[in-house]
């Protein structure tokens, strides 16, 4: 395993080259594709969503599919497409998912929340399962990894995630605008981040080898142990934000007794020891320890918190405030 992890820093220095300014969700990227899992991205238009899942693409080799969410958006337009030949006769071509066939590593679904319901079902499918069914067979994706982000701006035409879609994702990473001058300044004025295509093919490709990474996945899931304290700090942080009123958690202006309405299942808490595993290996540990299991715990328990309604505006803030007071009141072993 020395040797993947060797190929792992060289995969987040890669990518670094592209993406300047976001080591924490080059990171996190990074423990997303060890632990096999789903990711939905949060930020502002422009920030470098799809170069960073265009880097990243390119470092793990296989193929790279993306499709827009829009209003009319159909499932069928994710499996197949349409079109008159020069012949004038009609024609039918794969669609972005089933182009590339097994070899599809990453797939990324552009403002998901412009796409009706009907398409989340069919992606919650291929999320699921790893497979689709068309044409009368079954198509499967042994190597895929599902990316999307939503649109945080318009709020017309657009329909949110439902519960079940946003619990598959293993993190939401939300990427924002780096603040410090020099970095600023580099994506303002080097003009080799003008021109993405470039900037892109430029970055050495097939850094992990995406048909081997489920096989990695499984060997660091079971090399990396976990002690029973940490398998009780975790089912304490489990219960405790299922419950913050019972556990003492206080966050000003809000009543804690009566403010989630539902979440962090255990499909979430699965995904938070899986994140976390890969954390400590990452840093070169075979045990993981609380700071792995609070490393990760934002990204992949935040977003499957569900607050009452009248708190759930203001849920950046509060969901921020709630962790925070969570790692301060469960004691840590």
């Amino acid at each position: 395993m020395p040797a993947w992890r060797a190929r792992a820093e060289n995969f987040e220095a890669e990518i670094a080259k592209a993406v300047v300014g976001q080591a924490r969700v080059i990171r996190l990227l990074t423990i997303a594709l060890f632990a096999r899992g789903h990711v939905l991205l949060e930020g502002d238009v422009g920030v470098g969503k799809t170069t960073l899942l265009r880097a990243a693409a390119r470092a793990v080799g296989g193929a790279y599919e993306r499709i827009e969410g829009t209003i009319d958006l159909m499932p069928g337009d994710l499996i197949y497409h349409t079109y008159l030949a020069e012949d004038g006769r009609p024609r039918v071509d794969e669609g972005p998912v089933l182009r590339a066939g097994e070899d599809l590593a990453i797939f990324f679904f552009n403002e998901i929340n412009r796409a009706r319901p009907q398409v989340h079902s069919l992606l919650l499918r291929l999320m699921a399962e790893r497979s689709v069914s068309a044409f009368n067979r079954e198509f499967h994706f042994p190597h895929l990894v599902v990316f999307a982000d939503r649109n945080r701006v318009e709020r017309e035409e657009t329909f949110e995630l439902p519960a079940a879609a946003r619990d598959r994702f293993l993190m939401e990473i939300a990427i924002s605008t780096p603040t410090d001058e020099a970095t600023r300044r580099a994506l303002a004025f080097d003009t080799r981040f003008h021109d993405g295509d470039r900037l892109i093919g430029s970055l050495e490709q097939g850094i992990l080898s995406y048909n081997e990474l489920n096989a990695v996945a499984r060997a660091i899931q079971s090399e990396i142990k976990a002690s029973e304290a940490l398998e009780r700090y975790v089912l304490n942080l489990w219960q405790a934000i299922r419950t913050p009123g019972d556990a003492g958690i206080q966050i000003p202006g809000v009543d804690t007794t009566r403010l989630v309405a539902a979440g962090a299942s255990p499909r979430g808490l699965s995904y938070l020891v899986r994140a976390a595993r890969v954390a400590a290996w990452l840093d070169g540990r075979t045990m993981a320890v609380p700071e792995d299991v609070r490393a990760v715990f934002y990204e992949t328990m935040a977003h499957r918190i569900f607050f009452e309604p009248v708190y759930e505006m203001r849920r950046e803030t509060i969901a921020r405030e709630l962790i925070d007071a969570l790692f301060e009141t469960v004691p840590v072993p």
